[in-house]
């Protein structure tokens, strides 16, 4: 399906030169009595590679169909992350690159939303909110009570976040995967 330049959007796959490309950023541009344009920063699927392109705003521009699936994260092999799919059992495998610092938020059958074009994933996203329990974390001192005292508790995943005093190792909490933050008890 084809579409205007100015109707592209970031998360879009779109072919460019012979090429499908996901958008990962854009900008609508108008300079002065100049002609309006398009100026986007394309990744090649097939290549990996990242391209500076500017189109004329009416200038057509073939789009690509995208499929989202929910997948489960199964394991690590090697570097490479493996997530299935729940319904149909299909494994398939990501680079470290494209999970990028959700690898942080990983467990053992974690869901997430993983984006494919024409059968080869090219973004996972995790959701904005995880459950995690913590693996090490120092006692709070008695007296030390002052407004939102904060101490840094490692969770499963080997991140680790600042937690307030009163969470013990053990627990189970709620971290926004978004900045990294503690949200509540879980």
């Amino acid at each position: 399906m084809a579409v205007n330049a100015n109707e592209i959007r970031k998360g879009m796959a779109i072919l460019y030169n012979n090429e499908i490309c996901v958008v990962l950023e854009v900008q609508h541009r108008t300079p002065g009595n100049l002609r309006a344009f398009v100026q986007g920063i394309l990744r090649s699927v097939r290549t990996g590679k990242s391209m500076d392109v500017r189109f004329a705003s009416s200038e057509k521009v073939e789009t690509v169909p995208l499929t989202t699936y929910r997948m489960e994260f199964s394991y690590k092999s090697g570097g490479d992350f493996v997530f299935v799919n729940p319904e149909t059992f299909e494994e398939v495998t990501v680079a470290p690159e494209l999970v990028g610092d959700a690898a942080k938020y990983l467990i053992e059958n974690g869901s997430v939303q993983m984006t494919f074009v024409e059968d080869k994933a090219i973004q996972v996203e995790i959701p904005a909110s995880v459950i995690l329990k913590i693996t090490e974390s120092a006692e709070g001192v008695r007296g030390d009570s002052a407004n939102n005292v904060m101490k840094p508790a490692v969770l499963e995943t080997g991140v680790t976040v600042q937690v307030p005093l009163f969470i013990k190792e053990g627990e189970k909490i709620k971290v926004d995967t978004r900045n990294g933050k503690y949200m509540e008890r879980a």
